[in-house]
């Protein structure tokens, strides 16, 4: 599939369908008049209108009518009813890319056809402001073309890896779910400011851009974080103190419970429901 002038379809027109569509906009890779979007919800299709300026339907088979990309970006246990939906809708020229969390190639592959272009993707929601991280796994039908063109758009709001798709569970519990992670550590640690004196709005932007910078060192140094952490913390000093205070509060071992949880939900959400 060609990018030039793509058509793209959201199914469910939720935040992470709205972010995505916000930064595509915001990179000039779409204007408003390529974008649609369909959902139940009225409040969820008005926002995702007045946002990106795309035509917005009630109905599933409008979107899948206009575009050439359909982003399946409803919730998981809504999937399978979507799928049945569209499936006699399609045609050859649709490229269908799901960012349903846990939701299978094979579940995907069985509800549309064996003929189907399919990827799979895991993106978050700081697409909104061009700094995404997602991750792609491709069925056996999409084409080097199709590749190129999911990595092409994800790249052009953050960056974008392609996995095995065995992975992508677990990029769904670090980078899908990590943005929450990190909301929580600047929320901490601006109240740890205003504990010891700082004005509220001081506190969080020292805190935000504290963790944007070290992001950004990690990206671009290429160093080990733990080689950077050892570069900040002097024998005796201020951030040996802290750490030892982030240790006995068990911050690593709660981050990687976090990863470990939000990646058993989100293979829990995929299976396929228990009989009754």
């Amino acid at each position: 599939m060609s990018d030039a002038a793509t058509r793209i379809g959201f199914l469910g027109t939720g935040k992470m369908a709205t972010a995505l569509a916000k930064g595509w906009l915001k990179a000039g890779f779409v204007v408003a008049e390529q974008l649609s979007g369909s959902d139940p919800a009225l409040a969820a299709r008005s926002a995702f209108a007045q946002d990106t300026g795309g035509f917005v339907s009630e109905k599933n088979s409008d979107v899948v009518r206009r575009a050439d990309l359909l982003i399946v970006a409803v919730k998981p246990q809504s999937v399978p009813a979507l799928l049945g939906e569209i499936a006699p809708l399609l045609g050859h020229q649709h490229l269908i890319v799901s960012i349903a969390a846990g939701v299978s190639l094979a579940q995907l592959t069985a509800a549309l056809g064996p003929n189907r272009r399919l990827i799979r993707v895991m993106p978050n929601t700081p697409a909104l402001v061009g700094s995404s991280a997602s991750a792609y796994s491709s069925g056996g039908t999409a084409s080097a073309d199709d590749l190129r063109l999911v990595d092409r758009y994800l790249g052009g709001v953050g960056r974008a890896i392609q996995v095995p798709e065995k992975l992508l569970d677990a990029v769904t519990g670090l980078s899908g779910s990590g943005p929450a992670y990190a909301f929580v550590m600047i929320e901490a640690l601006s109240d740890g400011g205003v504990r010891m004196g700082l004005p509220r709005d001081v506190a969080t932007l020292l805190a935000a851009q504290t963790l944007f910078g070290a992001a950004q060192m990690v990206l671009e140094t290429g160093l080990h974080p733990g080689v950077l952490k050892d570069q900040v913390t002097s024998p005796g000093g201020t951030t040996i103190a802290g750490l030892h205070a982030l240790e006995r509060g068990g911050l690593r071992a709660s981050l990687i419970d976090a990863v470990q949880a939000a990646t058993e939900r989100a293979h829990e959400l995929g299976a396929p429901p228990k009989p009754v």
